[in-house]
Parts: structure tokens; sequence; C-alpha cells
């Protein structure tokens, strides 16, 4: 893994927005990672933001005095090359894919989300192929690299290069480490002060214990009823009644399932308002290249935090520094399941604390999983189990079932007319449903 020229990064998917939150805690972390290179990679359609966010991360690494090579490359196996650690940040089919994802379903009165329902599995089904085409460069060009997953949906993608190939790969979520810093500043603490035990999957989980200096702060959290948030979900209150009785403190995206009518009319009504959240993004990214594009600006711009990725950086960087120290901490991630959660299978993704050793991240037993929690945790994953043997063989058969047995889609028409309609959409990035 390291040697004594540094450490190897590559970020795939580089010309993303995000990048310079990545930066940010690359510089401020070099003592415990130590970083020599830093490779930006992304597509030929990304090469204008590529060149715009890398010469930035230039900027902020010149700025800081450390001694970081930072590289900008099409050429992704010249990147994966050696690589000790690579960071996944794409989106396949780009803003315009999201748009879709999220306004097709509401023609048929389904939740239209990027990694919820039926848009979440369009992602899913377009991402899916390219990460694996991506780790087959890596088995063979830096086999000992640790891969990190931030690409949404991440437990299914996650799942998928774990069943289907040989690297070590990890996935991550900025939810989890959100909710901590919820917690910390809520009760004057430091987040570690704070134990918070997660069950579930990723953007389907609950949190089940809250510790706060060995104190049980659970029914505090279970009486709050504006809850855990997030700026990128609309912020409808919880009944009372049903949040304390419901035995675990719900991730957001719990709205789209718990408060389907009201998450649904909500959207519709943003849809005429706004346009879809893909819109909103473009508009908040377009204002963020354009500061980008300052070769006065040689740090990350506030404007940054209006994009649903707060604390991305954060939870990247220190898995990274946990893996390369071996520091035994304890980070909320998304690993193979391997009995921790009964009723589902082993080789099931699931989003739970894991203590962090150098050889990777061992998940920790549970204390609770709330009956009532069970039912829309099976039902979830066999969705998403569904979608992923899609993804990797172009069935359509097994996209109908996976289409049909997700909790928000309410009948088979529905379903059937949803995923032709969504396939088509999507038929430039899907080959392997249009083989024939």
């Amino acid at each position: 893994m390291p040697n004594n020229k540094g450490l190897k990064i590559v970020v795939i998917g580089g010309g993303s927005s995000y990048t310079p939150e990545l930066v940010e805690g690359f510089i401020r972390f070099h003592a415990e990672l130590p970083i020599r290179e830093l490779w930006l990679v992304d597509i030929e359609a990304g090469l204008h933001k590529l060149n715009t966010v890398g010469n930035l991360a230039k900027r902020m690494v010149e700025r800081s005095g450390l001694s970081i090579d930072v590289y900008l490359t099409t050429d992704r196996r010249k990147a994966i090359e050696g690589a000790d650690f690579i960071s996944t940040q794409m989106r396949v089919g780009m803003l315009e894919a999201r748009g879709r994802d999220e306004t097709i379903p509401l023609k048929y009165g389904v939740i239209g989300q990027e990694t919820t329902g039926p848009g979440g599995m369009m992602k899913a089904l377009r991402t899916i192929p390219v990460l694996l085409d991506i780790c087959r460069d890596i088995e063979e060009l830096a086999p000992e690299a640790w891969l990190l997953n931030f690409t949404n949906p991440a437990g299914m993608v996650t799942e998928a290069i774990l069943k289907y190939t040989n690297v070590r790969s990890i996935g991550l979520c900025n939810a989890p480490i959100g909710f901590i810093k919820q917690i910390s500043k809520q009760y004057e603490v430091e987040p570690d002060r704070i134990y918070a035990e997660f069950v579930g999957l990723n953007h389907l989980h609950w949190i089940t214990r809250v510790d706060v200096n060995g104190e049980d702060k659970l029914p505090e959290q279970l009486s709050d009823k504006d809850g855990f948030t997030a700026s990128n979900v609309p912020q409808q209150a919880w009944d009372p009644r049903f949040l304390r009785s419901l035995g675990g403190v719900p991730s957001y995206y719990l709205k789209y399932f718990y408060m389907t009518d009201a998450m649904l009319a909500d959207q519709q009504q943003s849809l005429l308002r706004d346009g879809n959240r893909a819109v909103v993004v473009k508009q908040v990214e377009d204002e963020l290249f354009k500061l980008y594009e300052d070769p006065d600006l040689n740090e990350k711009p506030k404007q940054l935090e209006k994009r649903g990725g707060a604390f991305y950086s954060e939870a990247a960087v220190n898995l990274m520094k946990s893996l390369y120290n071996g520091t035994n901490d304890i980070q909320t991630l998304n690993v193979a399941n391997r009995g921790i959660i009964d009723f589902l299978p082993d080789n099931a993704c699931i989003e739970v604390n894991c203590v962090v050793t150098k050889n990777g991240p061992l998940p920790l037993p549970l204390t609770k999983v709330p009956t009532q929690v069970k039912g829309l945790i099976h039902a979830v994953k066999t969705y998403e189990q569904l979608a992923i043997e899609a993804a990797v063989t172009g069935n359509r058969d097994l996209a109908l079932q996976a289409m049909t047995h997700h909790p928000l889609v309410p009948s088979v028409h529905v379903a059937s007319q949803l995923l032709d309609e969504m396939l088509e959409a999507n038929r430039a990035y899907l080959p392997l449903f249009f083989q024939d």
C-alpha cells in the first residue's frame, strides 16, 4: 500500500463540483494522510469542468504550501495504476438523466427522486455496469487499492462491486456524519462524546440508540417532530405519535415511505413552481463553476454548502486516514451484511457502525432492530437485489420484478408502463437492455 513517496489518491468524477471540498479535506489532514499524488479523472464530456475544478485544486494546494502533485486526466487506467485509494463520485448521464429520473415517475403519481424509487433504480441501472468496468481496471492495475464509493445509490452500487468483483470496496454516505454533527451542536458536546447506532440500508436507516456523555437521548430525539433533516429533502414534519412509537430516529429519506402522499404533493408543486431538483442543482452548479473559474480563488467557496453533500469531504477523508493508520475508530459505512441483520442475506450491503481497522471495516453487532422497521428493510433489499441483477444482465423481466416490488410503486400496471418509458428515456446509457 503506501510507501516512502507518499500516497496516490484517485478521484473518478474529478470534475464534480464537490471536488474542492474533498481537496480541502486532503489539505487539512495531510499530516495523517500523506498524499503525494492526487489524480482527478473524468470523461471527455466533462473535460471543461475537470479543467476548471482541477485548476482550482492546484491553486488550493499551492496556497497550502504542501508538496502534492495534482494531475488532471481522461485516461482512467493511467490514473488508477498503482493507486492506494480510489474515490468515485460519478453521475452517469449527468444532470439531464437525473431530471428524467425525477420527472417521469410524477406522471404516474409515483415519487420522483434520484436515489429512491424508480429514479434511484434507473440511476443504479446506468451506474452499476460502468463501476464494474472501472473495477476491472482496478483489479488489474491497483489490486491492493481501497475503492471508496460515494456514487449513488451508494448501497446498491457497493453491493454490486462486492458481489461481482474482487475489489476492496466500502460505500459511504454523508447522512450519518451529518446526524452526529447535528447532535453535537444540539447538546454542545464534541462528536467523540456521542454514540449513535445506525440500523438499515443506505438512505433507509434508523438510529436506534443515541448516547451523549453516556446518557440515553433517544426519547428526546423521538419527541422532535422536525427530526433529522437535510437541505435536499422537503421539510415535512413527522407525526409526533408515530415518531415516538417508531423505536428509532428515521433517516430523512424515510419521509418518502412514511409520508408518501405529502411528499408526492410537495414534489408535484415544486415541479410546477421551480422545476425538478436537477434544475435547482444545475443553477447552484452554474454559480459554483463561475466562482471556480476565478483565477484568484484558492479556497473552497461557501456557496458549495448549498449542495446536498455537506460533510462529504470529512466522511471520505476520515475513512481514508483510518484505513491508512489503523485507528480502530467507529464509522457508519456500507458493508456486506455477513449475519449482522439476521433476516437479510449475508452478501446484502447494509449501512451500520463499523470498527475501521487497517485491514478494513468490521461491522458491529446491533443492540436493537425494532420489529416495526424489519418489513421495510426486507422489502427494499428485495427490490435492490433484483435491480442489481437486472443491471448486470440487462434482463427486462428482472427489472420489472424490481420495479413492481419497490414499496413506492403501487401496482404491476404502473410498474410496467413506468419501466418501459424510463428504459427508453435512458436507452443511450443502457445498452444491455437494447441488444435485440
